[in-house]
C-alpha cells in the first residue's frame, strides 16, 4: 500500500510502527458552528481511509480532536451572551448528529483540548526547560530558530517562510516567526492557572499534547485538510520533536479543498453550505459519492448540478442492489451449479482491481469505477434463472466493496407494514379523486396477497387472512 506523504512529497510504501496496527490522528473541528460541506469532505475522506485500513485487516486507533477553546469560540460566546463551554457542548453535539447522518464512524476517542490543560502545561514547561520556548509577560512562545528543520513539511526554509507568511506583529517576540503556545488571559476570557499566570493554550500545542498523550511520541499517520499543513502541522512537528527528540508522524496526509466557483469554501468568505442543509435534500450516500468521486488530493468543485449527477449515479448502483434483493425473494433454485461457480470466481477480479486502486494512495475515484464495472457485469449475467447462492454472493460482494467508501449498505426493500400502509394511502387518494377503478384494483391486489381491508369510522384497518 502506497500513501502520498506530504513530508517526503512522494508516494511512500506504508510500513506501520506495529505490524497490522495503525495509529492515526486527524485534526477535527473548532466547535463554534455547524460544519460545512468542505469540512465534511475532510471528515469523509479520512473516515474512508480508516475504513479501508480496517477492510485490509489493520487495527486502527483513530483519534479526532475537538478544539473547544479558541478565539472564534470566545467571540461566538460573547455574541450569544453565553459561555465558551456551552458553545462547545452545543456544537460537539451537533457535530455528532451531522457526522452520524453522513455515516462517518465515531472515532476511537474524540478528545477535547480543555480536558488536557494540565498535560499541556507540563508540555510547555518542558519546552521552556529545554530552551525551545520562552515566556514574556505571561505569554509563552516557541522559538522556531531553535528547531533546525522548521519548514520541512511545507518544503520551505525559515527565511522564505518568514518573508511569505502572514504573521501577527508582536515586538516582544524574539523572532517574527515564533508562535504562542500559551496565551495570557485577556479580560472576560476563560483561563486556567499556570506557572506563567492565568491563561490558555495556543491552538498548535493542543494537538501535539493530545497526540502524545493518546497515541505516543511517534505515530503512523497525521492528517487533516491541506490548509492545516502550514502553520498548524508545521508547528506541531516543531513542538513535538523538540520535546521528544523523535519523529512525530511517519506519514502526513492532506485532503484538498472543496471549491465554490473555483474559490475555497470557507466560513470567512461566506460561500459555504452546511452539511446539515445539504442532507435535507440529498441522501448521505449521494454526498459521500460526490466527495469520493475525485481523488482526495484533487480540489473538488461543489454545485447542485454535481450533487444531482451523484444522485443519478448512486441510483444506478442501488438499482443493482434492489435487483439482487428482489431476485432473492423470487427465485427458487438454491445452490450453485458448476457454470455459476466459475462465474462467481470470475467476479474476484473486481475485488482485486478495487484493492489495487485503493492501495494506490486511496484512489476512490477509480475504486468507484470498479463498482460500476461490477454492477454492469452482475446486471447482465444474473437473472431469475440464477441460484439464490449466486445472487447472495454477488450482493455480498457489492456491499463489501461499498463499505470502505461508506455507501451501498442500506437495503432497498421496505417492510411489509410500510408497503401496505403506502398502498392504503394510495387507495384513499384514489377514492378522494373518484378514481374508483384504481381504488378497487389496490384492494383486490392486496386481497390476492391475503391482506384484507376493513373501512371503519377510525380509518382503514388491515389484517392477514
Amino acid at each position: 500500500m502506497k500513501l502520498y506523504n506530504t513530508l517526503t512529497r512522494k508516494k511512500d510504501e506504508f510500513k506501520p510502527i506495529t505490524p497490522k496496527k495503525v495509529k492515526m490522528y486527524v485534526c477535527g473541528p473548532t466547535v463554534y458552528n455547524y460544519f460545512h460541506i468542505g469540512n465534511g469532505r475532510t471528515f469523509i475522506v479520512f473516515d474512508t481511509i480508516r475504513r479501508y485500513f480496517q477492510y485490509r485487516g489493520y487495527e486502527v486507533e483513530f483519534i479526532q480532536n475537538f478544539t473547544d477553546i479558541d478565539d472564534k469560540m470566545i467571540n461566538k460566546a460573547k455574541d450569544e451572551n453565553t459561555t465558551v463551554k456551552e458553545i462547545g457542548d452545543k456544537y460537539i453535539s451537533e457535530y455528532y448528529k451531522d457526522a452520524d447522518a453522513l455515516n462517518i464512524k465515531r472515532a476511537t476517542v474524540n478528545p477535547r483540548a480543555t480536558e488536557y490543560i494540565e498535560d499541556i502545561i507540563d508540555f510547555v514547561k518542558t519546552l521552556i526547560e529545554k530552551r525551545f520556548a520562552y515566556e514574556i509577560d505571561g505569554d509563552v512562545y516557541f522559538s522556531t530558530k531553535k528547531f533546525d528543520s522548521y519548514g520541512k513539511l511545507s518544503g520551505q526554509n525559515l527565511e522564505n517562510l518568514q518573508a511569505g507568511a502572514r504573521i501577527n506583529v508582536d515586538e516582544r517576540k524574539k523572532d517574527p516567526m515564533d508562535f504562542a503556545i500559551w496565551k495570557t488571559q485577556k479580560p472576560g476570557e476563560p483561563a486556567w492557572k499556570s506557572p506563567w499566570g492565568m491563561g490558555r493554550p495556543g491552538w498548535h500545542i493542543e494537538c501535539s499534547c493530545m497526540v502524545k498523550k493518546l497515541l505516543g511520541d511517534t505515530i503512523d499517520i497525521h492528517a487533516g485538510g491541506m490548509d492545516l499543513s502550514f502553520p498548524h502541522h508545521e508547528n506541531e512537528i516543531a513542538q513535538s520533536e523538540s520535546l521528544t527528540g523523535k519523529p512525530f508522524a511517519n506519514y502526513w496526509l492532506h485532503s484538498a479543498f472543496v471549491n465554490i466557483n473555483n474559490q475555497k469554501m470557507s466560513k470567512s468568505l461566506n460561500n459555504f453550505f452546511t452539511a446539515r442543509d445539504i442532507l435535507k435534500e440529498y441522501d448521505a450516500d449521494v454526498v459521500r459519492f460526490l466527495m469520493l468521486s475525485a481523488h482526495y488530493r484533487i480540489q473538488l468543485n461543489f454545485s447542485k448540478e454535481l450533487l444531482d449527477s451523484a444522485k443519478s449515479s448512486m441510483e444506478r448502483l442501488y438499482n443493482t442492489v434492489s435487483n439482487l434483493e428482489n431476485l432473492l425473494d423470487e427465485i427458487t433454485k438454491q445452490n450453485l451449479d458448476n457454470e455459476e461457480e466459475n462465474y462467481l470466481n470470475s467476479l474476484d477480479k473486481y475485488r482485486d482491481k478495487y484493492i489495487e486502486k485503493m492501495d494506490d494512495d486511496f484512489n476512490t475515484a477509480d475504486a468507484i469505477s470498479v463498482l460500476f464495472e461490477l454492477s454492469k457485469d452482475v446486471n447482465t449475467n444474473i437473472d431469475i434463472y440464477s441460484s439464490k447462492e449466486l445472487v447472495k454472493k454477488a450482493l455480498e460482494l457489492v456491499r463489501e466493496l461499498g463499505e470502505p467508501l461508506g455507501i451501498l449498505q442500506k437495503t432497498t426493500k421496505i417492510s411489509l407494514e410500510d408497503e401496505i400502509e403506502a398502498l392504503i394511502e394510495a387507495r384513499q387518494n384514489a377514492r378522494k379523486n373518484k378514481n374508483f377503478a384504481m381504488s378497487d384494483k389496490i384492494r383486490d391486489d392486496l386481497k390476492a396477497r391475503g391482506i384484507m381491508l376493513e373501512d371503519t369510522a377510525q380509518g382503514v384497518r388491515w389484517k392477514k387472512n
